[in-house]
């Protein structure tokens, strides 16, 4: 069976058994071998050595053999536990065996037996590690598998808010929460470009310093940002690189990535650790997923910000409309009244009729663009 360097403390006050065990049976075989002769020294070589095995006498001077196994229990000690004595101590041993002891060997020691007590005590031994060592592994992927659905149900809930809200101001701050609770960053902000002038505004930050330089909805930048928007590319910085840039007086780690639309550059997002903790691709990947919300989020806002544009315009043009027909209507309902009352000439009685036919439909026509105009949405209905 192939060794793993594991430690076994041999405790016997016979040097024969000390000389047999460790220096004969153990020693050439792999193992670190610590050896002691009394109870008192065994106690604070296996408090220093952590054994994977004890092979421990019953019979020593000072503190006994049994005192010796249940200090070892009280300090909690998982090692196995081999005991040994001479014959007709079995009540000892099964003492022994009630304070933890996994096998009892009766003197003198025999080779083959002792190497077969410490194969089968190795096994469990090797089992445990390999329990542990799985244990950690699950823990670690359960944590994992945790912070993974985490940041997924923050994505989707950026997601909600992207298709729910149209006021930028409340939905950026929404996105940072998101940004630094997917990459672990303890600040962040987003700059947006002007369009009339191309200017890199802060329209929105995350537990940034009270900085002078600092403010929102006014030109910032800070040296990341205006690099990203030439390459359109996400980017890490740490270390000198990183204080040799504004962002720097603000952070000592920092990841970016851009807004687009398209090809277009629209703006970047930052986030930033104070630590100087780095930002792995991981990290990276995540803020890209939240700024492809903050980029779809803009185009809405663009696209809805043109749709009120247009219907402000079509508004005006009703309004428009409506007031020269409102006025058309009443100039020719006038005209239709100085006819009927015979201001232009007398009528048939054909004629008559005609006319009031026609003011009739006026009126009707005057009366359903009233409603129309007193209308809630101020549309035709």
């Amino acid at each position: 069976m192939p060794r793993q360097n594991e430690k076994i403390l041999v405790v016997d006050d016979d040097p024969a058994v000390l000389k047999l065990v460790a220096q004969q049976v153990l020693a050439p075989q792999g193992y670190q071998v610590g050896t002691a002769s009394d109870g008192n020294t065994a106690l604070q070589l296996a408090l220093k050595m952590s054994p994977d095995i004890l092979i421990v006498s019953l019979q020593l001077p000072g503190l006994s053999g049994k005192d010796l196994l249940a200090a070892l229990r009280s300090q909690g000690f998982e090692s196995i536990i081999i005991a040994t004595g001479p014959k007709g101590t079995e009540p000892d041993a099964l003492q022994a065996f009630r304070l933890g002891a996994k096998d009892y060997l009766t003197k003198p020691l025999r080779e083959a037996e002792l190497v077969s007590s410490i194969d089968h005590a190795l096994e469990e031994v090797r089992l445990r590690r390999e329990r542990e060592q799985l244990s950690q592994r699950l823990g670690t992927a359960n944590q994992q598998l945790e912070r993974q659905v985490k940041e997924l149900t923050t994505l989707y809930g950026i997601g909600k808010v992207v298709s729910a809200s149209t006021d930028l101001a409340q939905l950026f701050m929404r996105l940072l929460e998101g940004a630094l609770f997917v990459t672990e960053a303890e600040l962040g902000w987003i700059v947006l470009a002007e369009e009339s002038t191309g200017k890199l505004i802060l329209r929105a930050g995350k537990n940034l310093p009270n900085l002078n330089l600092i403010k929102i909805n006014q030109p910032w930048d800070d040296g990341i940002s205006s690099l990203l928007m030439l390459s359109g590319e996400g980017i890490t910085l740490a270390g000198e690189p990183l204080a040799k840039l504004r962002a720097g007086q603000v952070v000592k780690a920092a990841a970016a990535v851009p807004l687009k639309a398209k090809e277009q550059v629209l703006g970047v997002i930052v986030v930033g650790n104070k630590t100087g903790k780095p930002f792995a691709n991981r990290d990276q990947a995540l803020l890209s997923a939240v700024a492809d919300y903050a980029s779809i989020a803009l185009v809405n806002a663009h696209l809805f910000q043109a749709l009120e544009t247009r219907a402000h315009f079509l508004q005006k043009s009703y309004d428009e409309l409506a007031t020269h027909v409102s006025t058309e209507l009443s100039q020719t309902k006038k005209l239709l009244e100085q006819i009927a009352h015979g201001e232009t000439g007398p009528l048939t009685a054909a004629q008559a009729q005609t006319i009031q036919n026609a003011l009739e439909k006026l009126r009707d026509s005057q009366r359903l663009m009233e409603e129309a105009q007193r209308a809630p949405s101020g549309s035709p209905s």
